[in-house]
């Protein structure tokens, strides 16, 4: 029989799936999370739940806010289940749900005045983000605060009337600071590097188009810790609601499907106290960095390399192109002779080892993670994915065949057709502007990386500018597949 997901079913719905042991009643608000995603729900209220589960920290529940209409959408999904989510936790060999309640609540997106008010709530010592690295407005040439971008030029002339998130913590921060009470700490919890310092330069960048006191207040006084974050977390469908009411029983508008690895590496900074996360597996370090760079190269640079063979071959599921036999050597030898290569040395971490457990998780067909997924927003991954590597890799008088490869599949994938035929959907905000380029590539590979907004000066390099007509006219001349193994043999 299938049960609804409600406060009311839990204790029916414990002998089927693991429950919160906690009163939700006995929750109050610590924390106002932005941005109430599947990574959100996979990841931090994961943490939180099973941190209430141990009995303690009754005071950081956690509110969800939001912007968009998105952010609607989601309230409207998880109000009529009393916030709860189920998680499905996905290995090779076992599937596991749980239902998490560390959400005790859901801003109204439309009432504005609300979450100012909440944000300026003493009770608030932590206000969190997860808005996509293009939530940042962040210009796309220089890759910094974009505090020309029309958005935050209407929130800095309305400050008391904010539209976006930063314009919220800014209105949430001046009520504070007027009130003479602590400032909340701003934790971004999005794959960004330097995420906490990317998030203090879109507030106090903001600030100071209003109220440059603020700004500097904001700059001295308000916390920012940078963090890791890391869960492979598909987008939720049919097929998942579907297994989750047949597998479980469980009739939840909005499961969150994952991984069963997670991580949390986090910068013990925090301006008003913090829950005790440590005792639930996040590590807690002086400098998040080296772990930042190590993930963002060797796992998201992973996933950036694999996307666009997968999408060239036609093939949907990550897994299935692990498993493909030219594109699992292709990121082989890409990971050990060109990317591990450019990331310094990890405390307690052996790069090797690292790229063997990533290599298992992407290879896990339970998480179903897709391609077209890998394949969206290439102009903004790639920039902060693969192109430093790029730069990184041609200072220190390295290889970059493999990677120059990656940015010729990727100019070959936004043609928008693969070798078979089949048209690509649009799946980049400059997706026009990408298709002209790279239908101008064909015959002049120079098109594609002169876009400097995203190559920056890498055009000016010879053996860059080499590298990638050799591997764009290879994969027009021979095709993906032919191309991949000629790298993978050695011949590139």
């Amino acid at each position: 029989m299938t049960m609804s997901l409600t406060l009311a079913n839990l204790d029916a719905l414990s002998a089927r799936v693991a429950v919160p042991s906690y009163c939700r009643e006995d929750l109050s608000a610590g924390i106002v999370h932005f941005g109430i995603g599947n990574f959100h729900r996979a990841h931090q209220a994961v943490y939180l739940d099973a941190l209430l589960n141990l009995g303690g920290d009754r005071d950081w529940g956690l509110i969800g806010a939001g912007v968009t209409a998105y952010d609607g959408a989601m309230r409207d999904r998880l109000k009529g289940q009393d916030w709860l989510t189920t998680v499905v936790e996905q290995d090779i060999g076992r599937s596991a749900a749980r239902v998490t309640g560390a959400m005790i609540g859901f801003l109204d997106p439309q009432d504005r005045a609300s979450i100012v008010a909440t944000l300026a709530d003493p009770a608030i010592r932590v206000v969190s983000l997860t808005i996509t690295e293009g939530g940042y407005f962040l210009h796309p040439a220089s890759g910094a605060f974009d505090p020309e971008h029309p958005a935050i030029v209407a929130d800095g002339c309305s400050p008391d009337d904010p539209r976006t998130v930063f314009g919220f913590i800014v209105a949430g921060l001046k009520r504070r600071r007027a009130a003479g009470l602590v400032p909340f700490t701003v934790l971004s919890c999005d794959n960004i590097p330097g995420n906490g310092h990317v998030t203090q330069a879109a507030v106090a960048g903001l600030a100071r188009l209003s109220d440059p006191e603020l700004a500097d207040w904001v700059a001295a006084d308000v916390a920012f810790p940078n963090s890791m974050v890391d869960r492979i977390t598909p987008a939720t469908g049919p097929r998942e609601i579907e297994h989750c009411r047949a597998t479980f029983g469980i009739a939840d508008a909005s499961p969150v499907y994952c991984e069963e690895f997670r991580q949390w590496v986090l910068e013990d900074h925090f301006t008003a106290g913090r829950p005790a996360l440590e005792k639930v597996g996040v590590t807690f370090v002086p400098d998040v960095a080296p772990y930042e760079l190590m993930k963002i190269r060797i796992l998201n640079g992973g996933h950036a390399a694999i996307a666009y063979p997968g999408e060239l071959l036609d093939i949907p599921f990550v897994h299935e192109a692990m498993e493909d036999p030219e594109i699992g050597p292709f990121l082989a030898r890409l990971e050990r002779e060109e990317i591990i290569p450019s990331v310094p040395p990890v405390p307690d971490t052996d790069l090797d080892a690292y790229f063997s457990l990533v290599q298992r998780r992407f290879l896990n067909p339970k998480v179903a993670d897709t391609i077209p997924r890998l394949a969206r927003d290439g102009s903004d991954r790639q920039p902060k994915f693969i192109i430093p590597v790029i730069a990184d890799r041609l200072r220190a008088g390295g290889s970059i065949a493999g990677l120059a490869l990656v940015s010729a599949l990727w100019c070959r994938h936004c043609f928008g057709t693969t070798d078979s035929g089949r048209q690509v959907p649009p799946n980049d905000t400059a997706w026009d502007a990408l298709q002209a380029r790279a239908g101008a590539a064909k015959d002049d590979p120079l098109a594609w990386i002169s876009m400097a907004d995203i190559y920056g000066d890498l055009a000016t390099s010879e053996r860059f500018a080499k590298a990638f007509a050799d591997s764009l006219g290879s994969l027009w001349d021979i095709g993906t597949r032919a191309t991949l193994a000629r790298y993978v043999s050695g011949e590139a």
